[in-house]
């Protein structure tokens, strides 16, 4: 499958077009500053503004699937960050409906997982406020897909932490409440979230809807 993987050098990104270039998929990694040295073979480098929806609608038009990855900079407020994710999701949406692609996924938050019935994890008394850009920001994604219709959407939360680690290719999975182990930790590692995306990039499990994975 040839798919585009947008903010295809971030942290969670990087990994995600790392494991389907080694599943055999034809990769296009988007970022605004991308270098084809540091991409597997599998993966081609375009570099991209997000914000330019034309030119982004041009750089995935060929593609089957897109996988939206796109961060903001911690270095901003957190309104800041919520109004600039919001613009690149909106622009990530737009070209997707102008390209005719029909399927999106999309790396959320671990902010709005429940921890108890009605409580997300971002409103509780125990959430770091150290992430509270982060939460906050990656909020609305998963809102602003479920209001498409011309595509089909799926948004990824990760657990409490993500990590760091080795590919196990194991994980579980859940809906809406975060997933903890029998310790009562909620992580994976990075390199296995990655495995869960294009898992359900293969499978389309949870189409129209938000899932999590975890150890």
């Amino acid at each position: 499958m040839k798919i585009s993987v947008i903010g295809g050098t971030g942290f969670i990104g990087s990994k995600i077009v790392e494991e389907a270039a080694r599943r055999g998929h034809d990769v296009i990694a988007i970022s605004r500053s991308v270098d084809q040295d540091d991409l597997p073979d599998g993966a081609t480098a375009v570099p991209t503004d997000v914000f330019e929806t034309d030119a982004l609608t041009d750089v995935i038009k060929d593609t089957e699937a897109v996988i939206h990855s796109f961060t903001t900079p911690k270095s901003l407020g957190v309104d800041e960050r919520v109004q600039l994710q919001k613009k690149g999701t909106a622009s990530i949406i737009e070209a997707v409906k102008k390209a005719g692609i029909k399927r999106l996924l999309a790396v959320g938050g671990a902010g709005t997982l429940e921890i108890a019935p009605g409580v997300r994890f971002m409103d509780s008394y125990i959430f770091p406020k150290i992430w509270e850009g982060g939460a906050q920001s990656t909020a609305p994604i998963k809102e602003m897909l479920s209001e498409e219709t011309d595509f089909e959407w799926t948004s990824l939360s990760p657990p409490h932490h993500i990590v760091p680690g080795e590919r196990t290719g194991r994980y579980r999975v859940g809906l809406d409440k975060m997933v903890c182990d029998e310790t009562g930790q909620s992580k994976i590692s990075v390199d296995d979230y990655a495995v869960a995306m294009i898992d359900e990039l293969e499978s389309s499990q949870h189409s129209g809807r938000r899932f999590t994975a975890a150890y």
